[in-house]
């Protein structure tokens, strides 16, 4: 089983900055996509962003769009995610994911793949 490690949560001010990464346990083969979901309390757990390893295509959840950016670094086997101007409502658990195939069909339904633990992201006003 792959464990993937998030990490990089925190307390951020609202217009702040933030970036969260999830570092996998080993590297894998074939056609895959790694991303973030999030999850607030009382709240269904929410796409935000997914990026393709193989060729690097990146998808985005409509509330994260222009002021997120998820990227890659192939030697690392990591995955980052850049949170700008963020806002309150970012407030969640954000978890990483990784599953086989594209990352364009997560805003639909959630991968079933590898999740890591979660790291907390609380912005305040």
């Amino acid at each position: 089983q792959v464990q993937l490690a998030d990490s990089g949560g925190g307390l951020v001010q609202a217009g702040g900055s933030l970036r969260l990464s999830c570092a996998a346990s080993r590297r894998f083969i074939g056609y895959y996509a790694m991303g973030w979901f999030r999850q607030a309390p009382g709240k269904e757990r929410e796409f935000v962003a997914a990026i393709n390893w193989n060729d690097g295509s990146t998808y985005y959840g409509d509330s994260v769009k222009g002021r997120f950016t998820i990227s890659r670094d192939n030697d690392k086997n990591t995955i980052y995610l850049q949170m700008n101007s963020v806002k309150p409502d970012d407030t969640a658990v954000y978890y990483c994911a990784r599953d086989a195939g594209s990352g364009s069909t997560w805003y639909r339904r959630p991968p079933s793949g590898s999740w890591g633990q979660g790291t907390q992201v609380t912005v305040s006003s």
